[in-house]
């Protein structure tokens, strides 16, 4: 292994150990806004991953390069589609087209309130004559 192999490999565990402490700081209320205003970001990082393919001369240059393309692309596309979803949250309803009011409380489910349902399943009402304990 080269050394500048090892140097580039200790930069990126470096890289990925800060990335780890300081999303994991992130209060999750502020997690999806900073995620879609990251997004220039990830296109930095795939810019790079392409570089160092082009720069590769061995086959372990080139596997880290796919692997980082890989990962970079997932969150380019990631990062867009949460911006799209949280995007879409925001945006206002179509009003309703008109729907007919119903004449009264019967007409909505067949009983008047709780003391219909009550009725109707029994509760609350005298015993039948005739019927058992």
């Amino acid at each position: 292994m080269s050394t500048a192999l090892l140097t580039d490999l200790t930069i990126f565990i470096l890289a990925l150990l800060v990335g780890i402490e300081v999303i994991g700081k992130v209060p999750a209320t502020l997690h999806t806004p900073l995620m879609s205003a990251t997004n220039a970001i990830h296109g930095i990082v795939l810019v790079g991953a392409l570089l160092i393919g082009v720069t590769a001369h061995n086959v372990v240059g080139y596997v880290i390069a796919f692997i980082a393309a890989f990962f970079a692309s997932a969150n380019v596309v990631g990062g867009y589609v949460v911006t799209g979803r949280m995007l879409k949250m925001f945006r206002r309803k179509a009003a309703p087209e008109s729907v007919a009011a119903p004449e009264s409380a019967e007409a909505l489910d067949g009983h008047k309130g709780l003391k219909g349902l009550a009725g109707r399943i029994g509760i609350g009402r005298a015993p039948s004559e005739g019927a058992g304990p």
